[in-house]
């Protein structure tokens, strides 16, 4: 999560998920982020790596982080990362939840997985606690509703 995009090269699209479970409850990261003044609040999401599109990138990024796999998805929506680049947040809701052992990398060792009913995540954003601007948008936009849900086949493809 470091500030410099120099040293990292062009910024790439990102993807991230509000998880909810049948009782309501959204998946929640937390980490210190010293530079950022302590403990902040995110969800799983991030960057896309080479040959994935953004829902395979959000799968891959709720699974390592949360150690969670979902059956229903539904896009929220994707947003400009910065006004200097191309790259895009995409933001996705999933439901029908099965939860296994997270999968953090070396990187993301420190985070820590909660699970917040959606509206005290909702006082969450509104008291400051989460770092960046996708999860407080992406937990708004779910809460606000949408499209119908997509439900993928077991082959992993998207059906209506």
């Amino acid at each position: 999560m470091s500030d410099d995009n120099q040293s990292r090269g062009p910024l790439r699209d990102a993807s991230v998920v509000v998880a909810r479970d049948s009782d309501d409850r959204v998946a929640i990261l937390s980490a210190d982020f010293p530079r950022h003044g302590g403990e902040h609040l995110f969800l799983p999401g991030g960057r896309r790596e080479d040959g994935e599109t953004p829902e395979q990138c959000a799968r891959r990024e709720l699974r390592e982080e949360a150690g969670v796999t979902a059956d229903v998805w539904r896009s929220l929506g994707s947003y400009a990362i910065t006004l200097d680049s191309a790259a895009r947040v995409h933001l996705y809701e999933a439901t029908s939840l099965t939860c296994g052992p997270q999968e953090l990398t070396p990187s993301e060792e420190g985070f820590k997985l909660m699970w917040m009913a959606a509206a005290d995540a909702l006082d969450a954003v509104a008291q400051g606690r989460f770092l960046l601007p996708a999860g407080p948008l992406a937990l708004l936009l779910a809460e606000r509703g949408g499209a119908a849900p997509q439900r993928s086949s077991p082959a992993g493809t998207v059906r209506a």
